[in-house]
């Protein structure tokens, strides 16, 4: 790698979001492993293939493209679909994230990946982790408003990502992400000069 790693991670609607844009304010290249999720499966690409050869043409919806919302609630009801759907869609964000940072030469690049903890023995590589987190209530409260479902949805998707404490025990740094947006700034400023730091370190400069 060119670029130092740092892999960004958190609970859905921990507010992973609102945090790479700040790095990426600073300057810091953002890698999401929720765009190479859609771009994997895009319109005429391979991946949209494998989704429809394996669920049919109800994973589509009228123009071609994937049904999201039906998929959704298809996989969390349903563990061996899920798990179908994630061996066609992982393995392909792992390539996404892992071409880009190779290609990447600033001094240090974000890499923004949900589910680390799920998959972490594929993402050996990284360098450092970074965990935005929230507490659970909290998140539930953000999934219902921000994709209009039910609680008894938003609980299903919580418990189908790893335990809060397993993404602690990854992580080198922690944002709490419970309280004012304003109160990241800082936050995220300390971080960014921790990561430069660190990146010149690892390159032997002063």
């Amino acid at each position: 790698m060119n670029s130092y790693v740092v892999a960004l991670t958190g609970g859905i609607a921990a507010g992973k979001s609102v945090v790479t844009r700040r790095f990426a304010a600073l300057g810091v290249p953002v890698h999401d492993a929720d765009v190479a999720a859609r771009e994997v499966v895009a319109p005429g690409s391979e991946g949209l293939a494998a989704v429809a050869a394996a669920f049919g043409d109800e994973a589509l919806d009228a123009t071609g493209g994937l049904d999201r919302p039906a998929m959704r609630r298809r996989v969390f009801a349903d563990a061996a679909a899920r798990r179908t759907l994630e061996g066609i869609i992982h393995p392909r964000v792992r390539q996404w994230l892992h071409e880009r940072a190779l290609a990447d030469t600033a001094p240090y690049c974000l890499l923004a990946i949900p589910l680390l903890a799920e998959n972490i023995e594929h993402y050996r590589w990284i360098d450092r982790v970074l965990l935005v987190d929230a507490p659970v209530e909290l998140q539930l409260a953000r999934l219902v408003a921000r994709d209009g479902i039910d609680e008894a949805l938003a609980r299903r998707m919580l418990a189908h990502q790893a335990r809060r404490e397993q993404r602690l025990a990854l992580a080198h740094d922690v944002i709490d992400n419970s309280g004012d947006e304003a109160a990241l700034d800082a936050t995220v400023l300390a971080l960014h000069r921790r990561y430069l730091a660190l990146a010149a370190d690892r390159q032997g400069r002063p």
